[in-house]
């Protein structure tokens, strides 16, 4: 029994966010829009994989969202062996995608992705359902391997909140940086996370 305990605490998630596009750098949101990754954005995800390489990871089963940066983030992570995972696909914008904060304030003062709607595209409610299922998934692998999920900012967020079983307008409190790693476990049997928003020097970087 203690073996088992000891095991389950150590299990580990990571959370890997694609690298820089030419819309997050401005930032705009970028959900269904496939768009390539940077060339920062390359560096970006090849010190994201220096960073998780750190943490010697049991046999990680790695999960990645459709979209051609998250896929090609982990494969410059150092996977070369990754699988699509549906639901890790970037929260859906609606009639915001492409648009900045600032631009849907100018119709709807005060708008965020947590607190204010998204004509035409996702609740709060349907990315949960997601998060939540894409999270039962990977904590049934984690008793035998550590798993990866590479995905995109506000549904990495999403995923933090749950995992810490708060509600999803709590992903706020986890700001996320392009081809941020953050790792979540266990102690004591319960939830929790570990460290956030990991970020490596890129290297030759001016």
């Amino acid at each position: 029994m203690m073996e088992t305990m000891s095991a389950h605490n150590d299990a580990r998630l990571v959370l890997l966010r694609h690298g820089e596009t030419s819309w997050s750098r401005e930032r705009r949101h970028t959900s269904h829009t496939d768009l390539p990754l940077t060339e920062h954005g390359e560096r970006q995800a090849e010190a994201a994989g220096r960073v998780i390489d750190e943490l010697k990871l049991r046999d990680p089963l790695v999960l990645t969202s459709p979209r051609q940066r998250a896929v090609r983030t982990a494969a410059l992570a150092g996977f070369a062996e990754s699988t699509v995972e549906n639901d890790l696909v970037e929260w859906d914008y609606g009639d915001y995608e492409g648009l900045t904060t600032t631009e849907i304030r100018e119709t709807t003062p005060g708008w965020t992705i947590w607190t204010g709607a998204t004509p035409g595209g996702e609740t709060p409610a349907q990315v949960r359902a997601r998060a939540d299922r894409v999270l039962g998934a990977a904590e049934s692998a984690l008793p035998e391997r550590d798993v990866v999920l590479v995905g995109h900012g506000h549904f990495s967020r999403v995923l933090i909140a749950r995992w810490a079983e708060f509600e999803v307008v709590e992903g706020r409190r986890f700001a996320m940086t392009t081809a941020a790693v953050s790792l979540l476990g266990y102690e004591h049997d319960e939830r929790t996370i570990h460290a956030h928003n990991i970020v490596s020097t890129i290297e030759g970087a001016k």
